[in-house]
């Protein structure tokens, strides 16, 4: 897949990536043969129903995969250079220094037992090479650039004096301490109100802007890939099902599944009696149908949908992994 820009090289690149999950009843994939490129200063939307693989494709990026899962085919490079087959200990290093990572509960990032101070302060030693009071003064900065009032004093504070809000800022500041290429954020704005979600994406885009930071910003929320990212990736059943512009996959969907997506969303100023919904669930890991995964449920299928599988296919502006979009679509079964 060819990144965004021509001219801009891309900062990570994920190839025909497969993650597996081993068990007793047989092998799960999980993930299976996903490829994206994100550029320095980009903002990728990875977008889908729970279960499509959003987070998980994050995770094995920044490789903290749940055992039993493993990257069980293709590559995941940042700046070139691979780093899916790195020992333990030189991935820790890459993370946090080259890659953020932005949960969805701020809780689970931050230690209740220490100031966000003494937490901001050790990150920062532990990749940049400062002394500890150089280290708290860039804390202080990092509150103040994420927009946390009276930084100074709040530096001190523990992190269940902090609205959740705040806290997401403080995390935010956590993943960008070491200065990273790469940030990962995982519905980031998920457990937060609708004005904190603004200003947490107003906050993203900001620092991506400034810093040149690529973000991959995994949601199940339209709205804030609208609002925040320049592509988009539409994932389902562990595969890409489209990829492209943001304005295009959302004004213009080329997939039938993206289509249902965007249908389902209700339009400010339209009366509608009843949403569009798709009908029937996501395949569970151990029932992917054989062909295109969403052939039970599209409404545009025909013959060759049931037997195989589409790769990304160019669409318009997008790519979509459809065979409406083959040369010579078969007429509707």
């Amino acid at each position: 897949m060819n990144p965004p820009n021509a001219n801009t090289a891309a900062l990570l690149e994920v190839r025909n990536l497969r993650v597996e999950f081993p068990t007793r009843r047989g092998t799960l994939t999980a993930i299976d043969d996903v490829s994206f490129s994100i550029s320095a200063g980009e903002v990728l939307g990875v977008v889908g129903e729970s279960g499509a693989g959003k987070s998980i494709t994050g995770a094995a990026i920044i490789g903290l995969l749940e055992p039993p899962g493993r990257v069980a085919g293709g590559q995941i490079l940042l700046n070139g250079k691979r780093i899916d087959n790195l020992p333990y200990e030189q991935m820790r290093r890459i993370r946090g220094r080259e890659i953020g990572a932005i949960f969805q509960d701020p809780l689970t990032s931050l230690n209740p037992l220490y100031t966000v101070g003494r937490q901001l302060t050790e990150t920062i030693q532990t990749h940049l090479d400062l002394s500890a009071d150089a280290a708290r003064k860039r804390a202080i900065e990092l509150l103040a650039e994420t927009g946390i009032p009276a930084p100074d004093r709040r530096v001190d504070h523990y992190p269940h004096q902090f609205s959740g809000g705040m806290r997401q800022r403080v995390v935010i500041a956590l993943a960008l301490a070491a200065q990273p290429k790469l940030v990962i954020a995982d519905e980031p704005t998920t457990a937060l109100d609708v004005s904190i979600q603004a200003q947490i994406i107003s906050l993203i885009k900001r620092l991506c802007r400034e810093h040149g930071t690529a973000v991959m910003l995994v949601t199940h929320d339209m709205g804030v890939i609208a609002e925040t990212a320049d592509r988009v990736a539409v994932m389902y059943a562990g595969r890409v099902a489209e990829i492209g512009p943001v304005a295009d996959v959302i004004h213009k969907p080329q997939h039938p599944y993206t289509k249902g997506l965007m249908g389902s969303i209700p339009v400010l100023g339209e009366s509608t009696e009843r949403l569009a919904q798709i009908d029937g669930a996501m395949p569970r890991l151990n029932a992917i149908p054989a062909g295109c995964a969403y052939n039970p449920r599209c409404p545009q299928v025909f013959a060759r949908c049931k037997t195989e599988r589409p790769e990304l296919l160019q669409a318009g502006a997008t790519q979509a992994a459809c065979w409406l979009h083959a040369e010579a679509p078969k007429a509707a079964a």
